[in-house]
């Protein structure tokens, strides 16, 4: 078990439905990263943009990007997490991806499909709620939308870590910096946010503020606006055990399922 965990969140713009423009642009970033980390973490649909044209930019799980994202973990030894546009069978998924420098992937599905852009028309939602055990810590990710789902997060099997990639468009990000930090709060685990920033071919405007907040929501980093920034942040496994066992909120949640 490690008791810390370097995570180094990459906010930048994208070039819309060009995966091959945006393979090559991260993997500059990526490179450019000159503090060794275990997870660095990439946008919502970072080889697209948020499009619904997914019987054009949809990728197989054995396609171009996810090669990719094994072949960056493998020469970094981080792990690569983003989502793509994957299309398995008849039907096309926004998946996240975490894979590690092993190769060995782990994903989810975005449950909560944003019906204001018509993607549960395009994308089948997920039903899983994924945990993953990755150097002694449990780490919950998340994609987008989901975080306006307070149920669908909480903290019921203690993982560690909220994970969400995004793009969180401008005109509602005063939602997403305020949602993170209740995230972090109502668990009592760190939670990380990456957006993107930028416009998309649908003239979306994004600003970013990807942040990374502590159990008890105090910051830990956020970037600002418009700003192409990579910020590396330590997350440290006692601390989040400290206030777990100091104010012991966790204890007092509710017992529930999901259907």
């Amino acid at each position: 078990m490690h008791n810390q965990l370097k995570i180094a969140l990459i906010q930048t713009h994208l070039t819309w439905e060009n995966p091959k423009e945006n393979r090559l642009h991260f993997t500059k970033k990526i490179r450019a990263i000159s503090k060794e980390v275990d997870i660095i973490v990439l946008p919502e649909m970072f080889t697209t943009g948020f499009t619904m044209n997914a019987k054009k930019v949809a990728e197989t799980m054995q396609g171009d990007s996810v090669v990719w994202m094994q072949e960056m973990a493998k020469n970094t030894n981080a792990v690569i997490v983003g989502s793509l546009a994957i299309k398995e069978g008849k039907h096309f998924f926004n998946r996240l991806l975490f894979v590690e420098p092993s190769g060995y992937i782990s994903k989810y599905d975005k449950r909560h499909t944003f019906t204001l852009a018509g993607e549960n028309k395009v994308y089948t939602a997920g039903t899983e709620k994924v945990i993953i055990n990755y150097k002694g810590w449990k780490i919950c990710p998340l994609i987008c939308y989901d975080l306006r789902f307070p149920v669908w997060a909480r903290n019921i099997a203690n993982y560690d870590l909220l994970l969400y990639v995004a793009n969180w468009p401008k005109p509602r990000i005063s939602a997403w910096t305020i949602l993170l930090k209740a995230r972090a709060i109502e668990n009592m685990s760190y939670c990380i946010g990456v957006n993107r920033i930028g416009i998309d071919g649908l003239n979306s405007h994004y600003s970013g503020y990807s942040a990374g907040y502590d159990a008890l929501g105090n910051t830990l980093t956020t970037i600002k606006a418009n700003q192409e920034k990579t910020a590396v942040i330590t997350l440290d496994k006692a601390s989040i055990e400290s206030y777990r066992n100091k104010f012991k909120f966790l204890d007092d949640r509710d017992t529930f399922t999901i259907t």
